[in-house]
């Protein structure tokens, strides 16, 4: 049986799904387990889950990786978890759960209008502005509408620190989350008084986890969690990571003017750098050590679309033993044409705006389901070029960008991407690359690499690269214009149909 030093278990969990994944030294997966959760919504615009749920879902899925694997707990050398960013987890005093808000959350959107009056002064900050999912926003909303909830509130976090919390009994949180969620004085990443004044938030001090690093060892697993997952007690849990982050890391991407392209629930569009790019236009700036800044173009845009047309339109009867299959086989049958329709990915809002919505536009009675899908994958790589428009206005360089998140799967979009973006585009060997860069700050931690830069050189490799072809870029650029001045033209009409009621 191999020592300690052998495995390291990564965690990714996302809006819904909780992964465990269980790696060896050079990044190859042993095990995985998925579990699948459940998002409530009782109030248009409310996006929630039940966090007694999420710590079953991740105990389960890490005992069922670990039994999957055959090895024994003590071999693991370090735990380190990702999670989605943004949103609102709170826990009471007692580490009861109170409230667990996800990304997709627009209840805020008018909190968010009413903090813009400070945007530029938290911008100066933060080097972030309001939006309705935003962690503090979404506090400020709480503390104005579930007052006793905000009173209750023990502990403020995100995601994965709910879980981490689960683990080791330790109420933590990163640097990367927290920078992520425009909580904290960049570039330094500390909290900050005079921004938690700026949000109305002047008594949430005492709220706020403790912060680290992201591949600081927070804690060990407890006896009690030892027993409910199958992990060793004692075991080194790091604090873990936005997963954003730890997406690109585990794509392969780390150094500064690397590029990471994330089709997943959101758009995420991320360069690196060794400082955080200034810019008002740019949706945020992470900080994950010194010197290490991920410069974040996002909205949630991306293959939430495809998501949604398949549990609503394809899995219906449970017809298609792989709906997504069937999706990719559908876009397969079709090739661009001038007439194609258009499709707006603003299912969930979008970086424009939290009004805005998603429709296909200029559809044919000769139009087939082909042509709907292979529109949506190609409004999704739009919306995801209009970010990294974005970001190179900013002064940021991207000449080659990695692909991944579940988009990245699919036979099509990495080619629609690197024609619709002019760039070549590299799609990593690894399926789960949250809980590989995970992983990677987990082996840090435990003293198995002496830096990112080793650690990633280590445990990644690319499968494929698609090389853009000139004769499509005329064809995207018109399309290009066409997706943004359909939009524009539709912002008006987008407002005046927002549902109202979402204040409370």
């Amino acid at each position: 049986m191999a020592d300690r030093e052998s495995f390291i278990l990564g965690l990714d969990a996302g809006n819904t799904v909780i992964k465990a994944v269980l790696f060896d030294l050079s990044g190859r997966q042993i095990a995985m387990r998925a579990i699948d959760g459940q998002s409530h919504s009782p109030k248009p615009g409310h996006v929630e889950r039940d966090l007694n749920e999420l710590w079953r879902n991740a105990r389960d899925a890490i005992r069922g990786c670990i039994d999957e694997a055959g090895i024994k707990p003590g071999a693991i050398a370090a735990v380190g978890c990702a999670g989605h960013g943004n949103g609102l987890y709170l826990i009471d005093g007692a580490g009861k759960p109170l409230l667990g808000i996800q990304s997709l959350d627009t209840r805020a959107a008018p909190t968010a209008a009413r903090l813009s009056a400070q945007a530029d002064a938290l911008h100066a900050i933060c080097l972030q502005k309001p939006w309705p999912a935003q962690t503090p926003t979404l506090l400020a909303w709480v503390k104005e509408y579930a007052p006793d909830t905000y009173r209750d509130a023990g502990t403020i976090m995100l995601c994965k620190d709910f879980v981490t919390f689960r683990l080791t009994g330790e109420r933590v949180s990163d640097v990367s989350d927290m920078s992520g969620a425009g909580f904290v004085r960049m570039p330094g990443a500390e909290y900050d008084a005079e921004l938690l004044g700026l949000y109305g938030l002047e008594d949430a001090a005492p709220k706020l986890p403790r912060l680290l690093d992201p591949a600081d060892i927070a804690g060990r697993v407890s006896a009690e969690a030892a027993w409910e997952t199958g992990l060793a007690e004692g075991t080194p849990v790091i604090a873990g990571y936005f997963d954003v982050v730890s997406s690109a890391m585990g794509a392969g991407v780390v150094r500064p003017g690397e590029a990471s392209i994330i089709v997943g629930t959101w758009s995420i569009n991320q360069t690196f750098s060794k400082e955080p790019v200034n810019d008002p236009e740019v949706f945020m700036a992470a900080r994950f050590g010194p010197g290490r800044f991920v410069n974040i173009e996002s909205s949630a845009t991306s293959a939430a679309n495809l998501e949604w047309y398949v549990r609503e339109l394809v899995e219906r009867g449970h017809h298609h033993d792989d709906p997504f299959g069937h999706c990719n086989e559908r876009v397969g049958t079709v090739a661009p044409a001038p007439d194609d329709p258009i499709f707006h990915p603003f299912l969930y809002g979008s970086r424009l705006g939290a009004d805005h919505r998603a429709g296909f536009y200029g559809v044919a009675g000769w139009h087939t389901e082909g042509h709907l899908l292979r529109a949506l994958f190609e409004g999704v790589m739009f919306e995801h070029r209009r970010h990294i428009d974005v970001l190179r206005r900013s002064g940021l360089t991207i000449d080659t960008a990695v692909l991944s998140g579940g988009g990245s799967r699919s036979p099509h979009w990495p080619q629609i991407f690197a024609d619709g973006l002019g760039l070549p585009i590299t799609v990593p060997e690894a399926r789960e690359t949250g809980a590989l860069g995970a992983a990677i700050g987990a082996s840090l931690a435990a003293g198995l690499f002496p830096d990112y830069e080793a650690g990633v050189s280590a445990m990644t490799r690319a499968r494929a690269v698609y090389t853009p072809d000139p004769a499509m870029k005329a064809h995207y650029d018109r399309r290009y214009r066409a997706f943004l001045a359909l939009s524009e033209a539709l912002s008006s009409f987008w407002s005046e149909q927002a549902v109202g009621g979402h204040a409370a």
